[in-house]
């Protein structure tokens, strides 16, 4: 070199000189028989392919399309590789590729992406040959790195678009289905706690291409999975992944507080009411992909029911700081800790329900709205399920939930201990009472609150329908609705613009009307009967200003008047009952001499006067509509599939480092 060798540049890797000449559109491979197999073996600069591609005018992309056709050629060809370190760098070529011309065309009014990645011609052949090649890496014998690195690849290329119903390539996906293959991988132990999550996240967002369009043979594969073994797979990965979330949240309020000001702090600073882009919407950003999945499972298979209310003991335990496997896992190895496993037997039903009573807390924010609307939405299909109402309702099948309570002024702080083992509609009721309680105010979350009452009302209609006497203090329920109905009268001006009270007031109404005439049969004791009469008693100074204010817009000519009329004729038996016991409470208490009557005594007089009571027969009451995805719930589901592949890319940074390290491992294999 002598003394001018310092100033030299430093020789260029060989793989980035050939690129180079790639992009200047010379083809190197001409002259060399052998190019191809040499070029493989040389390690992939995924960062330097990218930033070419990012270089290139739409112009200079059309030019190299040939190019890119025969780099796209040679990388599927080299799958066949015996030396897994071909297969390894031609699926990071695969990688760049994807990334490289996808980018171009979303910010260049859509090239015809599939035409200069692979061309027209082969395409259809070429995608048959790699979906192949890609299902029997992820079914065979084959390391955890490679997996892993095919998961990556099928996930760049699924989510290449925001609108994952855009992404024209996945129609080769759904000619050759990589489903049995995703199956395979859940139902095997170790493939699942290694890949058990972008296993699943693929499936979730291949499941939702052009859903609402054309037939998707996932949606079709995925009703019909009856294999115990994947179910219950499936069911691990979203129950991991909201366990983690749980516990992250249980640590959190453990943390030690001290004094006035701390506790003040931990009242409106709680998990959700933290700062707007601090980890705990992070958290629950991430955890939409694996909300999105459990009610894909719930609202497709009815098999899954089966995995959702299946006692699990051992396999949903969380692991010790021992378990060497954990750091190949999704979680944070560093965040195990033992004190925190939650009592068995468990469930991911009891683990969703926990879930759900801390992302209901706050629902200001659209991110938290969202995740909370989807929680509905499961409970919604759950709650329609005859076996999961059958498991939910059975006094034999208990289980301890910790349901989480929002901190407010008017009650004390809540403990949040584990309560007794209870059969899980209980726990479900005390989660939806929560939600009436704790969202009462002049923006309300309207669209929850009625699919609140919704699943309440499911509940109701299971327990008529197969005469289940629930044991549960059902005067909790009836005194939240009745705070509902007070905080609709105290608002009315400010609320009556904004959304349609009526429709909510009537929920409620209904509600009190189901136990008001099917009562006898579900509730647990006459005893609870009459408590039911004396609550409506009692209260009965809201229904009379509930009927009152109806009237008063039936009257008028605005878009509230039908629903007001039909709020006036479903108070018809409340009103009925207040107006029959009232008088006779009154010449009661007048004849014994009493200005105010025990609660005993309101009982007694409402006992020996129910014979002479005239109620109407209401038709319908036990009558829901069954919950529909389409066209209603469209748009959302279209935008909560859009933020995930988001959040996803915004979270894919395929480093030189990782690729190094799995470069290294294949080293050593080889």
């Amino acid at each position: 070199m002598g003394k001018h060798g310092s100033t030299k540049k430093p020789l260029k890797e060989k793989v980035v000189q050939i690129y180079e000449a790639f992009f200047k559109n010379e083809d190197p491979s001409k002259e060399n028989p052998n190019f191809w197999d040499e070029f493989f073996l040389l390690r992939t600069n995924v960062n330097y392919l990218e930033n070419e591609f990012e270089k290139l005018s739409n112009e200079e992309l059309l030019q190299r399309k040939e190019i890119i056709n025969n780099l796209f050629y040679h990388c599927v060809k080299a799958l066949k590789a015996d030396h897994q370190i071909r297969v390894l760098n031609a699926l990071q070529m695969l990688c760049a590729l994807v990334r490289g011309v996808f980018r171009k065309s979303l910010e260049n009014f859509g090239f015809d992406v599939i035409n200069i990645l692979i061309g027209f011609d082969v395409a259809e052949h070429q995608m048959q040959i790699l979906t192949d090649h890609l299902s029997s890496f992820l079914t065979g014998e084959y390391s955890h790195s490679l997996k892993s690195l095919v998961l990556n690849f099928l996930l760049i290329l699924v989510t290449a678009t925001e609108n994952v119903s855009q992404n024209t390539i996945l129609e080769y996906l759904m000619m050759n289905s990589v489903f049995e293959a995703i199956i395979q991988l859940l139902a095997d132990s170790q493939s699942r706690l290694y890949h058990g999550y972008e296993a699943v996240l693929l499936l979730t967002i291949l499941v939702n291409y052009r859903k609402y369009e054309a037939a998707n043979p996932y949606i079709v594969k995925l009703s019909i999975v009856d294999n115990e073994v994947a179910l219950n797979g499936y069911g691990q990965i979203v129950s991991s992944a909201l366990s983690e979330f749980n516990r992250k949240f249980c640590q959190q309020q453990l943390q030690p507080q001290s004094g006035f000001l701390s506790t003040l702090t931990t009242m409106v600073g709680n998990m959700f009411l933290a700062e707007e882009n601090g980890m705990e919407k992070d958290c629950l950003r991430a955890n939409n992909a694996v909300l999105l999945a459990l009610y894909e499972a719930v609202h497709l298979n009815r098999n899954f029911i089966t995995t959702l209310t299946h006692s699990q003991t051992e396999t949903f335990s969380t692991p010790t700081v021992n378990d060497t496997d954990v750091t190949e896992n999704q979680q944070d190895p560093s965040a195990v800790d033992v004190s925190t496993v939650h009592t068995p037997p468990s469930n991911l039903l009891v683990t969703f329900l926990e879930f759900s009573s801390i992302v209901m807390q706050n629902v200001k924010e659209e991110a938290s709205l969202n995740s909370s609307k989807l929680c509905f939405i499961i409970l919604t299909c759950i709650a329609e399920d005859q076996y999961a109402n059958s498991i939910m309702h059975d006094a034999n099948m208990v289980f301890k939930v910790q349901l989480h309570r929002m901190p407010m002024r008017h009650r004390k702080m809540p403990s949040d201990r584990i309560g007794p083992s209870r059969p899980l509609a209980t726990a479900l009721l005390d989660l939806m009472v929560e939600f009436v309680l704790s969202h009462m105010r002049k923006n309300l979350p309207m669209e929850l609150y009625l699919r609140c009452l919704g699943v309440v009302h499911r509940l109701l209609c299971y327990q008529k329908k197969c005469r289940i006497r629930l044991q549960y203090n059902w005067k909790e329920l009836w005194t939240a609705l009745i705070s509902l109905l007070k905080f609709l009268l105290s608002h009315e001006s400010d609320l009556v613009k904004k959304y349609n009270i009526f429709q909510l007031a009537c929920q409620v109404v209904n509600i009190f009307n189901l136990f008001i005439t099917y009562g006898d049969t579900f509730l647990p004791s006459p005893a609870s009967y009459d408590e039911l009469y004396y609550e409506i008693i009692r209260m009965h100074q809201a229904f009379d200003n509930l009927y009152s204010m109806a009237l008063r817009y039936t009257t008028s000519e605005g878009e509230l008047k039908d629903s007001a009329a039909r709020l006036t004729n479903n108070l018809v038996n409340v009103r009925a009952i207040i107006n029959h016991f009232t008088p006779k409470i009154d010449t009661w208490s007048a004849a014994n001499h009493l200005s105010a009557l025990t609660e005993e005594q309101v009982l007694e007089v409402v006992r020996s006067n129910y014979d002479t009571l005239t109620l109407k027969l209401q038709d319908n009451l036990d009558q829901f509509e069954r919950y529909s995805e389409k066209p209603r719930e469209s748009s959302f589901f279209t935008q909560m599939v859009r933020n995930i592949i988001s959040e996803f890319r915004q979270n894919l940074n395929f480093t030189t480092l990782e690729m190094h390290n799995v470069l290294q491992e294949f080293s050593t294999i080889n």
